[in-house]
């Protein structure tokens, strides 16, 4: 699927469910969440479909997220689903690792290849705060796990927050100096129209790059496996990597290939832009394999050449980040 703007958009990313373990500040609001009702999310077989008519319209890479995607039951079973399918050629998974160790061989036997923590912190009761009752042991268990097993690349997302976690920099760049461990760093962004969103809380990545790069030396950009935004330094002499992204300092928009699946079955072109297409409507109504082909295609068409984050979420962008799918 090429786009208006010259895009070739072959990523989608699959949000298989709106309810998470965790309650992140930046992620959900204060006053809790409304979950869907098991009706209005779509089966395992309707995702299954979905992303099988999606192959048809260029896709090959997909992501599983949520919420948290390791609390949607028989999770194996769809990720079995989409590996099958000869045209994907990578099938990945971002989580926050608190239900990871337990499923971690049974999710690479059914064809995971690659996975993403969600990590903000190396403090426990930053995390515990940050979480409201994450558990970093279970977490760094599940990063070893997922070393043990072969599943590079390992990477770590981590959301630099000014007075929150950017004294912990050079921790962070420790773990990719000594382990074969890919941390990327994340730009704060006012996902969800949220309390916690404060400009002033936001650090841009040239900044982070300076303050790892006074006690580290970064060299040689590299391609890391996979299909995000981040760019890539090697650490001298260390076993992983660095990363920067960077959607508020430098939006990346014109490269971006990818697409989203809510788990209500919106289909939604950007993360930002709150249009999107309902799929669910047509699926549960007999729509054929065609019909459904033509909603992706329409929503590649409607892609928006940029997002407009540094405007602010928008107060009538009704989704939250746990609803979308990071």
């Amino acid at each position: 699927m090429i786009d208006k703007f010259g895009r070739e958009i072959n990523y989608l990313r699959v949000s298989i469910t709106d309810r998470c373990n965790l309650r992140c500040r930046y992620c959900m609001p204060d006053e809790g969440v409304d979950k869907l009702e098991h009706r209005n999310i779509l089966s395992l077989e309707e995702m299954a479909r979905l992303v099988g008519v999606a192959v048809k319209a260029g896709i090959k890479k997909v992501r599983l997220t949520g919420g948290e995607p390791l609390v949607r039951r028989n999770i194996v079973q769809l990720v079995k689903y989409i590996g099958n399918l000869s045209e994907i050629d990578d099938v990945a998974l971002t989580t926050n690792g608190m239900l990871y160790a337990p499923m971690a061989e049974d999710l690479r036997q059914a064809g995971l290849k690659r996975l993403n923590f969600s990590l903000d912190t190396l403090k426990p009761d930053r995390l515990h705060y940050m979480t409201r009752g994450g558990d970093l042991s279970k977490v760094k268990t599940a990063i070893f796990k997922a070393l043990e097993l072969g599943m590079h690349p390992v990477k770590i997302n981590t959301v630099v927050i000014r007075g929150f976690n950017d004294d912990e920099l050079l921790d962070f760049a420790r773990l990719a100096d000594e382990y074969p461990l890919h941390v990327r760093f994340i730009e704060f962004m006012p996902i969800g129209d949220l309390h916690y969103w404060k400009r002033e809380r936001m650090i841009k990545s040239s900044e982070i790059k300076n303050m790892i790069g006074a006690s580290y030396q970064l060299e040689s950009v590299t391609r890391v496996p996979g299909n995000g935004p981040a760019k890539y330094y090697n650490i001298k002499n260390g076993q992983g990597s660095l990363g920067f992204i960077t959607p508020m300092s430098n939006h990346f928009c014109s490269e971006c290939n990818r697409i989203r699946l809510t788990a209500d079955g919106g289909l939604r072109a950007c993360l930002h832009d709150h249009h999107e297409i309902d799929l669910k409507t047509p699926l549960r109504s007999g729509a054929s394999d065609e019909e459904l082909l033509a909603l992706f295609l329409e929503c590649v068409q409607s892609k928006p050449s940029r997002h407009q984050m540094n405007d602010g979420w928008g107060a009538d962008n009704d989704r939250k980040m746990y609803q979308i799918g990071g």
